[in-house]
């Protein structure tokens, strides 16, 4: 099945995760070169990309969502969705109360606004593997005999007989 919202025949929200993600997982790498050299200004760059991320990350759920909508309903790829989905506005939330925190106080924030960033990384860890999941093991809007029901790629091996030539 393929996506319904496309951009030059490619899908809109794969293109548009590569921004928060990587704007993200940025900080992230910021706020550590900030904890070893001590000058705050690596966690001022941080709070800045965190900003951008949440917007990009924002403007990708929109896709997703529309993505999500148009899969039927009773699959597994319908309920991998809506996990991917819940998990990454999971992710966006962290962020955003890290940002917060930070809001006052940009090249000094608080310990506990690096401490849910950091589990906001780790929670986008299990969201980009959902999204794999959907995209890689199912073909979820790239391929349209998607598998909407394949197993989980954590599920054991099914051997496959070779054909004899």
């Amino acid at each position: 099945m393929r996506t319904r919202a496309r951009l030059l025949g490619h899908p809109i929200h794969p293109m548009l995760i590569v921004f928060p993600l990587g704007l993200l997982a940025t900080s992230l790498i910021f706020d550590v070169v900030h904890g070893v050299t001590e000058n705050g200004a690596w966690s001022g760059i941080a709070y800045y990309l965190i900003g951008a991320g949440l917007i990009g990350g924002l403007l990708a759920a929109v896709f997703g969502l529309i993505d999500w909508l148009s899969i039927p309903k009773n699959t597994r790829a319908k309920r991998i969705g809506a996990y991917h989905g819940l998990v990454n506005v999971g992710v966006v939330g962290l962020f955003a109360i890290s940002f917060a925190l930070r809001d006052s106080a940009p090249l000094s924030p608080p310990v506990i606004a690096y401490v849910l960033s950091a589990l906001g990384g780790a929670v986008a860890l299990v969201g980009g593997w959902l999204g794999g999941e959907l995209v890689d093991r199912m073909g979820v809007g790239v391929d349209d005999g998607a598998h909407l029901d394949a197993p989980s790629s954590l599920a054991r091996a099914v051997k496959i007989p070779v054909r004899k030539s």
